[in-house]
């Protein structure tokens, strides 16, 4: 007994991808996706693209309000009072506050009072 034999059936377009899902293929080949942060320098007559670098930027390291008042010496919640009173600056991440290494040296500096 033999196999019914299947026609061959057209293939069938596959729809566009998102360029950060796996998948996805640029729209023009031999070209990569834009990376975020990243260009593509000006091209010659046939040459192959080449990607400039963004400039470096210094880090930040941040601190949370439990590290920022154990360097200061006094309690979270006089933290918390800075930040809320924008004396202080700091991002929220979710529920929680970072406060920048500088904006700790900022305050500090210009908290400091001369005693005669």
């Amino acid at each position: 007994m033999s196999l019914p034999h299947r026609s061959a059936a057209p293939a069938l377009a596959r729809p566009a991808a998102h360029p950060h899902r796996p998948g996805y293929r640029p729209a023009v080949p031999g070209q990569r996706p834009a990376v975020p942060g990243q260009r593509l320098a000006p091209q010659h007559a046939g040459a192959a693209p080449v990607l400039q670098r963004p400039a470096p930027r210094p880090a930040v390291s941040f601190l949370t309000v439990t590290e920022v008042a154990a360097i200061m010496r006094v309690s979270k919640m006089t933290v918390y009072r800075l930040v809320h009173g924008g004396e202080m600056a700091a991002v929220r991440v979710g529920r929680s506050f970072r406060v920048p290494e500088p904006a700790v040296r900022e305050y500090l500096a210009g908290a400091r009072t001369d005693v005669a």
